[in-house]
């Protein structure tokens, strides 16, 4: 893989420029080099537990995209102008419970703990959803505490974008469970194993955005010490 070194500065610029773009230029296309790099930058994410609870689905069928543009009002001008379009799935609380079989091949299969250390694991994986953060009283809490870590691998794929001169835009303006619908009758979600947690749609930015704003950094950030 190409090694640049990027200086901080590089990375400013990259935050500075990167928007979220409503219409993209449909003429532009991302290579499969770039788009394959974004999604690795997902892949390689940081997750509690490490269990990486996310699916990405890669949606370029022109078809499927125009069911989802039925339900999702957040989506009308970036879904058919977008290189490529990423719907973010995150794993059921059933699927994520302690003794579930994505849990256990997660810590045998992926991470490849010795059984001893699965056991402790598993334990306190256990209390955590149970006492440390109480998850366990509703499957929904179990569920947004999921897609909480898979809106660490979409700001990756963001930023990764962003740092290539790729542009990007999250998107949540849809009906979720008419979207949930729509892609369980397209064959690309078990409903026992997954639900839709946020999309994102990539590409070249067709007209150049107002200027950025943002909070001052002394109303967002609070030192102690």
């Amino acid at each position: 893989m190409e090694t640049t070194r990027v200086t901080k500065a590089d990375i400013i610029a990259a935050y500075q420029s990167r928007h979220a773009t409503k219409v993209f230029d449909p003429t532009r296309k991302i290579t499969d080099e770039d788009f394959d790099f974004i999604l690795e930058t997902g892949r390689l994410s940081p997750s509690s537990f490490g269990f990486e609870p996310w699916q990405f689905v890669v949606v370029q069928n022109d078809a499927i995209r125009e069911r989802i543009r039925g339900v999702s009002w957040g989506a009308q001008r970036s879904l058919p102008t977008a290189s490529h379009f990423i719907v973010l799935l995150t794993r059921t609380a059933p699927s994520l419970l302690p003794d579930s079989p994505y849990i256990t091949n997660m810590m045998e299969q992926i991470q490849q703990l010795p059984p001893e250390v699965a056991a402790g694991k598993r334990q306190a994986y256990r209390n955590f959803l149970e006492s440390d953060f109480q998850l366990l009283q509703d499957d929904r809490y179990v569920f947004e505490w999921a897609s909480r870590q898979t809106y660490i691998a979409l700001g990756n794929m963001l930023t990764a974008a962003a740092l290539i001169g790729i542009d990007s835009c999250p998107i949540e303006g849809f009906v979720l469970e008419d979207l949930n619908r729509v892609l369980e009758e397209e064959g690309l979600l078990d409903p026992d194993q997954f639900r839709v947690s946020a999309m994102a749609a990539f590409g070249y930015r067709a007209q150049e955005p107002r200027n950025k704003t943002r909070r001052p950094s002394d109303s967002v950030v609070q030192w102690v010490r």
